[in-house]
């Protein structure tokens, strides 16, 4: 995970302290571009345990269109709690632990009257177009609706997600992500996309190529300085493999909706340990 200090090392060397939402301040820049090629190992930062089930029970929760926090809490992540408080939805006359239109309701239904499912599926649209349409430039799913933004304590941060098929038989994946907290969610958003194109290129027959990673405002808290330099004297160990386990079965929408954490196998994730650091609400 070269790429991930580079990022890091970018934003200490080339960004602007700012002022921010969360009252925090930053030091951010504006537009950067990562790339992983998925073929040569998992991307997943070693040098701080990322943990993996978490990103994966957090995707499995974004596919399945759920916005209650209480759901994911469930499965043992807490990564949204802040955003699910009493006092937070109350901002928006919803109850404790409903997010309001965040990614499982954009994914799944773009465009509907929240919290009727009646808008767009947009994860079925993607795998039915990549299956019968795969020269489409078209394979695209938007967590960005200007009509709702403003109706969720935490907007959508990674917006627009699009695949390409090459050659008939491999996937890429570029996520443009508009705003980038650089140590605690980056990490996150890297794994969390690169297993999306992991399973959907499984449900649809292909193998995986790219994650590409383009950013809008990249940034590093500035409480978080001590840890990313902790972080950046560590030296990175190699990357693991990911692998599906029991997964003959699941193919096309139905078995990207029905994948579980006892289908995944990361071989190998060695890393150093944990750095923790407070989460800008």
């Amino acid at each position: 995970m070269r790429q991930y200090h580079d990022l890091l090392k970018h934003i200490l060397e080339t960004g602007v302290r700012h002022e921010d939402r969360t009252g925090t301040g930053t030091i951010s820049t504006f537009g950067y571009q990562t790339r992983f090629n998925l073929g040569e190992g998992f991307p997943i930062v070693t040098t701080k345990r990322v943990p993996f089930r978490w990103v994966a029970e957090e995707l499995f929760w974004f596919l399945s269109g759920s916005t209650d926090e209480k759901d994911l809490n469930a499965r043992g992540v807490d990564i949204w709690a802040e955003w699910a408080t009493a006092e937070q939805t109350a901002r928006f006359e919803r109850t404790e632990g409903d997010l309001g239109p965040v990614y499982g309701y954009l994914w799944r239904s773009f465009g509907g009257e929240y919290p009727q499912v009646n808008g767009v599926d947009q994860i079925a649209r993607l795998i039915r177009e990549i299956t019968e349409n795969p020269n489409s430039r078209r394979l695209l799913v938007s967590g960005w609706d200007p009509r709702v933004c403003d109706d969720v304590a935490l907007p959508p941060c990674h917006t627009l997600f699009q695949f390409k098929v090459e050659k008939s038989k491999t996937l890429h994946c570029q996520l443009y992500q508009r705003s980038a907290d650089a140590f605690l969610g980056v990490p996150f958003n890297i794994s969390s996309y690169a297993l999306l194109t992991h399973l959907v290129a499984h449900v649809c027959g292909l193998e995986v190529g790219d994650f590409v990673h383009t950013f809008g405002d990249l940034h590093i808290y500035s409480n978080h300085l001590e840890q990313v330099n902790e972080l950046l004297s560590r030296e990175p160990i190699a990357l693991p493999k990911l692998e599906l386990v029991d997964a003959d079965g699941l193919k096309g929408l139905d078995g990207l909706l029905n994948f579980k954490f006892e289908n995944l196998k990361l071989n190998n994730y060695q890393s150093w340990g944990k750095i923790a650091a407070p989460v800008a609400v």
